[in-house]
């Protein structure tokens, strides 16, 4: 939107020279375009409509011995609604100053609905000013009224009709893959000329920021990162919006790009008025990777992950074997000033508890846990024998259960061909949108259940037993492995591992191992000695796997029978 001051304006009263003692009739000229392509066409400013208009209402001006004295714009704006700037600003000028004539090039540049038409005219009556179209001919008689409500109705009319065809192209678009809209960041909308000379236009994607829109859903997918930090490493590695000729490059706001981690269309599928349909363009996201970034967005609060920097890699793991208070890390400096570190018991420290216990030297505490990957490092003959067992143990679990899966499998293949023909019913018109998208949340829900079932089935067997191989073979080297580990690695390791370690008062170490490892060091320990584990060993079995599936039942590494 804009408006121009004409050069000269006469206070009313004043006559103009080239009149004689005529008074000077003032007036105000409106113009329009409804798409900011028409606003920009010609590579100019205003494009050709704009310029067009103002030529034809300053002659209908001249005609009525009227002088312009401001001119409104609103580039871009459908009449469809009288919510635009200049027509609201020339509404209020109007009211606060002593113009003759409002003069707009055609009606329908004013209103295209009936209800505006007849409000923006009652202001304008209201404020003493008269409607002069360019090239219609109204005015206030009954047979130019007449004319101007027929041409009214005639604009409405051709709004409305309008937007049905244009509704109808777009659904016909979206039945044929077409992006309804314009096309995200990672793809370029462009326009080729087929065979037979007729313009086209479709969407390519863009070689210059495709392949970062793709790394980041994969930077975001591993989970180490925040929406923030990803911005970050965008901005770094160079991602900027398309220029247009209004707006020029620059780099991607949060919500942003937030907005673009959650939009389907990079993985081929195009959201149009709330419904989702199959596109024809290129995906540059796997679905498979879109669905994890999405299942991260949805668990993560907007909150920005904390990431929290360890003092020791023991940190928080070690408590009191007298009390059972966390121990903590501490400092202690001597009259020569060297500092020495200390694990001490929180509950003594903060006289919650009786403790006498005394602090633990930080190497002391070191020593025991490294001390104690070696009890439950295993042998490569005693990993081959587990192994087996593990496998022995799936397939008689997998056994009975094909025809399970046949029947997930053939469910999700009957929703998948319902909502093909839900689409199909709805672009022949045979069902509305509200329809068609309340049948889709039931199928989309139909099939996340169905396919949350099937990636259990996964997890818990082919998934479950490489997790169960892969901790038997870290088992087979645990202790030169943490030896040679630093800080961050063997704080991740304890984490694995145990699930706490106690500090005697006598400084002796009790773990408890976390699952599978405690099941599988008990299995280990039943083998060689032909008795029960060790009593810590026992007690950690009662400990909660740091997954939220447990692989191994505390029983041992055969599965439970279920019970009928």
């Amino acid at each position: 939107m804009s408006t121009t001051t004409a050069p000269t304006l006469a206070p009313v009263g004043v006559t103009d020279n080239h009149a004689g003692d005529k008074p000077v009739l003032l007036a105000v000229s409106y113009l329009r375009v409804s798409t900011r392509e028409q606003a920009e066409r010609g590579g100019t400013d205003e494009g050709f409509s704009i310029p067009a208009q103002r030529e034809a209402n300053q002659r209908k001006a001249d005609e009525l011995g009227a002088r312009i004295v401001r001119e409104f714009v609103d580039a871009g704006e459908s009449a469809r609604s009288a919510d635009r700037d200049g027509l609201q600003e020339m509404l209020a000028f109007i009211a606060a100053t002593r113009v003759t004539f409002c003069i707009v090039h055609k009606l329908d540049r004013l209103a295209r609905n009936r209800a505006d038409d007849v409000k923006i005219h009652e202001a304008l009556i209201s404020a003493g000013v008269t409607l002069v179209s360019a090239t219609e001919s109204i005015d206030q008689t009954p047979s130019g009224m007449l004319v101007h409500g027929i041409m009214s109705s005639i604009a409405e009319f051709y709004s409305r009709n309008l937007a049905t065809e244009v509704s109808k192209g777009l659904s016909q678009k979206i039945a044929q893959g077409g992006t309804p809209m314009r096309a995200p960041i990672g793809y370029l909308n462009v326009r080729k000329t087929d065979d037979n000379g007729r313009e086209v236009r479709t969407v390519e994607v863009d070689p210059a920021r495709a392949p970062l829109i793709t790394w980041a859903f994969e930077q975001y997918a591993e989970g180490e990162t925040s929406v923030t930090g990803l911005l970050r490493d965008l901005t770094a590695r160079g991602l900027v919006t398309v220029p247009t000729p209004k707006r020029p490059s620059k780099p991607l706001g949060k919500n942003t790009l937030y907005k673009l981690l959650t939009n389907p269309y990079y993985a081929g599928v195009i959201r149009y008025k709330g419904a989702l349909y199959p596109g024809a363009h290129e995906s540059i996201v796997e679905p498979a990777l879109f669905d994890q970034v999405q299942s991260l967005l949805r668990a993560r609060t907007a909150k920005q992950t904390r990431h929290v920097q360890h003092a020791h890699h023991l940190k928080g793991l070690l408590h009191c074997g007298t009390c059972g208070s966390r121990m903590l890390l501490d400092f202690a400096t001597n009259p020569r000033g060297t500092t020495y570190a200390y694990f001490v018991c929180s509950g003594r420290a903060a006289k919650k508890t009786g403790c006498t216990r005394r602090a633990v030297p930080v190497a002391v505490a070191e020593r025991l846990v490294a001390d104690s990957y070696a009890s439950i490092t295993i042998s490569d003959a005693t990993y081959r024998d587990l192994a087996k067992r593990v496998d022995a143990a799936f397939d008689k679990r997998m056994a009975g259960r094909d025809q399970e899966i046949a029947d997930l499998m053939a469910n999700r293949a009957k929703l998948e061909a319902e909502s093909d023909k839900l689409l199909a019913a709805h672009f022949a018109d045979a069902i509305d949108l509200p329809t068609l998208k309340r049948h889709q949340d039931r199928i989309r829900a139909g099939l996340a259940d169905v396919n949350q079932k099937l990636a259990e089935h996964d997890e818990h067997h082919t998934g479950g037993r490489a997790f169960l191989h892969d901790s038997l073979r870290l088992l087979t080297d645990a202790h030169r492995a943490y030896a040679r580990s630093g800080d961050a690695d063997r704080r991740l390791a304890n984490q694995a591992f145990y699930t706490r370690l106690d500090i005697t008062d006598d400084e002796q170490l009790r773990p408890r191992l976390a699952e599978p490892f405690a099941t599988i060091i008990r299995e280990t320990k039943t083998d060689d000695d032909g008795e029960e584990p060790l009593r810590e060993h026992n007690d950690s079995s009662h400990v909660a796997c740091s997954r939220k599936n447990t692989w191994v039942d505390v029983k041992g590494l055969e599965p439970l029978t279920s019970r009928v």
